[in-house]
């Protein structure tokens, strides 16, 4: 396995990790539908968050958070849209995105909630 994927599976593991420490329920992995992923699907209380995680390894380039671009929001968006049509969920939806920048010097997890505005 490539390094990078590597270092993107150990995010998405801190993620869980992180997550359920919070207290939230994870409900998916890796839902895919078309060309969309969602990295994470978690719920807390009557809420459920579509995590996108991004893990870098050096903030060098820009924050994890900031490689989350339109096209990808708007696939995330459709593919939420179908996982609630498709459970039957009458629930909110928010989009998170965990940041995590893991090196020799350490990790560091941000979580951002509502990361941004999907209408």
């Amino acid at each position: 396995m490539a390094q990078h994927n590597d270092l993107g599976k150990k995010g998405e593991q801190l993620a869980v990790d992180f997550l359920q420490q919070k207290g939230y329920a994870i409900l998916e992995r890796n839902f895919r539908h078309q060309k969309a992923e969602v990295d994470i699907i978690a719920q807390k209380a009557d809420m459920i968050c579509a995590v996108e995680v991004k893990t870098r390894s050096t903030p060098e380039f820009g924050n994890p958070q900031d490689f989350v671009k339109p096209k990808q929001i708007q696939q995330l968006v459709k593919a939420m849209d179908f996982y609630l049509i498709e459970h039957d969920l009458d629930v909110e939806l928010r989009f998170d995105i965990v940041a995590i920048i893991k090196n020799k010097l350490g990790t560091r997890i941000e979580h951002l909630e509502d990361a941004f505005l999907y209408f």
